[in-house]
């Protein structure tokens, strides 16, 4: 199908899953994490309390409760330490995995936050280029219309300058 972008709130998207920039304990937090927990309810609360957290770049699925998506997909993406602790990897495995997730479950649209750009410090344009190969590396592979959230302008103008860059290639 297709990569785009869209600036807004990833809790209004209606798509088959909205992933969720996680922490470890899956217990809400802040940034996109709580808005996520508080737009679904308290049953996603209580889901998650039952997963037994997840590890960095792994993920796992919940029901979307009150959100418009059916599931929510959540990854733990890496804390910046400078890169030369995996942090790369950390973070495709992060897009990686939530992407294999939706294809197990056969969903047809996802949607991204910027993962880890946040309190956990990634420099945005090496994370955007991270999202976009990740997502584009699938697209070869799977049909899905995949979705990058931008919170600003600025986000969202990294990722579509990178992703017609791909394209050009």
């Amino acid at each position: 199908m297709s990569l785009k972008t869209l600036k807004g709130d990833i809790t209004k998207l209606d798509a088959d899953a909205i992933v969720n920039a996680a922490n470890r304990t899956l217990l809400g937090g802040g940034g996109v994490d709580g808005a996520i927990h508080r737009a679904a309810g308290k049953e996603l609360l209580a889901e998650c309390r039952t997963l037994g957290g997840c590890e960095t770049g792994q993920a796992k699925i919940t029901k979307g409760y009150n959100l418009p998506a059916r599931y929510v997909i959540h990854t733990v993406g890496p804390v910046w330490h400078g890169g030369a602790q995996g942090e790369p990897e950390l973070l495709k495995n992060a897009y990686k995995n939530s992407l294999a997730i939706a294809r197990e479950k056969q969903l047809s649209s996802i949607a991204f936050p910027a993962i880890s750009t946040g309190v956990y410090g990634y420099p945005k344009e090496e994370a955007a280029e991270i999202a976009v190969e990740a997502c584009l590396e699938f697209l070869e592979e799977y049909d899905m219309e995949i979705v990058l959230v931008a919170f600003s302008d600025g986000d969202r103008n990294r990722y579509e300058k990178l992703i017609e860059d791909r394209a050009g290639k």
